[in-house]
């Protein structure tokens, strides 16, 4: 048996717990928008009790909060594709069950592996294979049946939501400028900018912040957005991607459609069609098959 590298035993597992906490999302937010909160309302107290956790944490680790104008550059970016993924992906839970929605977010390795085709890192075979399958997974997926309908808004919302969100992977990748960067200060500056921005939308649309933030589960619920889909997702993710690449990295997050569905045929009732549960599998053995068959 050959000997497992460092990077292997700290990314794969960081690489499945990023899964994970991410498919919690809907776990968290759907109750908050059941209850009247605007999505603007909930990601930016998110973003904001996630800061603070990080800001704690940097300062009791005596981090330094000190970064280049370069480098502020590469994470105002980055803080604004990881905004958008979430706000297109909250959207897309006003059209589409939440479960299905949190699944699309999952073709993001495949538009990662698309991506890397235009910086000149050409995927083999495999690769081509999984994309073409993965494809057909998410056609399956989104016909409507007698049980439910699946609305054309909500799919392109999700699969916005997967477009960002891959090239925040292949950023954080890719990027030379925010290398030395830890992945705590890298995750505490992203957030930050989302926490920003939000507010300002709220400022501007005459939105009342706290409109339907009542009771104290609306406020533990803000917690669990914060610590789990926000802080442990994103760090995990940059500690996954950092040591066993972006593709591999992104593959990872088939535990985020499992999580996703279960939570939504469990906690929210939401209709498990057989369209789903064959496009998913589908996805799922196609971008499985992509990783164990890529050597790179």
């Amino acid at each position: 048996m050959k000997n497992i590298s460092r990077n292997a035993i700290i990314g794969y597992p960081a690489g499945i717990i990023t899964g994970i906490t991410y498919g919690l999302n809907p776990l968290f937010g759907v109750p908050l928008m059941q209850d009247g909160a605007a999505i603007e309302s909930i990601l930016f107290f998110r973003y904001s009790i996630a800061v603070l956790f990080l800001g704690l944490f940097l300062l009791l680790s005596r981090q330094s909060f000190r970064i280049s104008w370069k480098q502020a550059g590469v994470l105002l970016v980055l803080g604004l594709l990881y905004t958008a993924s979430s706000a297109f992906l909250f959207e897309a839970y006003h059209y589409i069950a939440s479960g299905l929605a949190t699944t699309l977010v999952f073709l993001y390795p495949v538009l990662v592996a698309i991506i890397m085709v235009f910086l000149r890192v050409v995927p083999s075979w495999p690769v081509w294979l999984s994309i073409f399958l993965t494809f057909v997974g998410v056609v399956i997926m989104t016909q409507s049946d007698s049980s439910q309908t699946v609305d054309p808004i909500g799919v392109i919302l999700s699969l916005a939501s997967a477009l960002v969100y891959a090239l925040f992977i292949v950023i954080i990748n890719r990027s030379k400028t925010i290398s030395n960067i830890s992945n705590s200060l890298l995750t505490f500056y992203a957030l930050m900018v989302g926490a920003i921005v939000f507010l300002t939308k709220i400022n501007f649309s005459g939105i009342n912040i706290t409109d339907g933030l009542t009771g104290d589960w609306a406020w533990l619920n803000l917690v669990g957005l914060a610590v789990l889909p926000t802080v442990v997702s994103t760090a995990t993710l940059a500690v996954a991607t950092r040591n066993i690449g972006a593709t591999k990295a992104s593959v990872l997050g088939v535990f985020e459609p499992v999580t996703a569905i279960l939570i939504g045929t469990i906690v929210f009732g939401e209709p498990l069609t057989t369209n789903i549960i064959v496009g998913i599998l589908l996805s799922v053995v196609a971008i499985v098959f992509m990783i164990l068959k890529t050597k790179r």
